[in-house]
């Protein structure tokens, strides 16, 4: 046993392959076991997070989560930012041109209203809590709008680390947040074709949300969810430390 378990320490992303695909069949059955009115990719990201919060509370290492045990820490590598990435662009691939047409305007409008809206709520919330000074409501605010754009700000105003540290921990709820909402309401709010993922991607803005709520949806949406929400990150990465910190500092001061 000990060397089975060497040999899985060892090949740590295959270990890493093997867990997920166990998830993924459990999650598919217990959906077909709910008449498939939850989607299994769903319930798989519910029980992510379960096993990230039971892992982190063993090893006492929240950052790190499950993977911190060595015979999970292929997770680490499968759910890092490089493999992540390499889908989300890879994605892009799967899109069609005449379908991103019909987003036309929609899906700029989307972009632009889906950052100022999140920024907005998340310099609101900043400021409820204490944070007044204009960097820090700033910051928090792009946190909200996504998790990467939350530091890209901070670092550029000068934030303190404890500040840019929330508009991180921020940008990581929403994300959540989307993932499990997303197929939930997807028939409520019509999110079934190329042109609705798009404008729900330009909204939403989290590209790793959207990207796992789409999969639970739909996936032949997820290619055009995923180029608007890459666009939004870049957007607010554009507009947060810039015009958007001026609107921030001529009302707040």
């Amino acid at each position: 046993m000990a060397g089975i378990v060497a040999v899985f320490v060892k090949y740590n992303l295959v270990m890493a392959f093997i867990i997920i695909g166990a998830v993924m069949y459990v999650s598919g059955h217990i959906s077909r076991l709910l008449g498939k009115k939850i989607a299994g990719s769903a319930i798989a990201i519910i029980i992510g997070l379960i096993l990230a919060f039971v892992g982190g509370t063993i090893t006492g290492e929240g950052a790190g989560g499950i993977s911190k045990i060595p015979l999970f820490s292929g997770l680490g590598i499968m759910g890092g930012s490089m493999l992540r990435d390499y889908c989300i662009i890879s994605t892009a691939f799967g899109a069609k041109i005449s379908e991103i047409k019909k987003a036309g305007l929609a899906g700029i409008i989307s972009l632009f209203m889906g950052v100022i809206s999140a920024f907005i709520v998340g310099v609101v919330i900043a400021i409820m809590f204490g944070y007044n000074d204009v960097v820090s409501a700033t910051t928090i605010g792009a946190g909200a709008v996504t998790f990467i754009v939350g530091p890209v700000t901070g670092a550029a105003l000068g934030a303190s680390s404890d500040v840019i540290a929330l508009s991180i921990a921020a940008g990581v709820v929403k994300s959540i947040l989307v993932m499990i909402i997303t197929p939930l309401i997807a028939k409520q709010i019509g999110l079934n074709n190329s042109k609705s993922a798009m404008i729900y991607g330009g909204l939403m803005g989290t590209t790793s949300g959207v990207a796992a709520g789409l999969a639970a949806t739909d996936a032949r949406l997820i290619p055009y969810g995923a180029m608007t929400a890459t666009f939004y990150t870049g957007t607010g990465c554009l507009l947060c430390p810039s015009v958007l910190f001026l609107i921030t500092k001529a009302i707040i001061g």
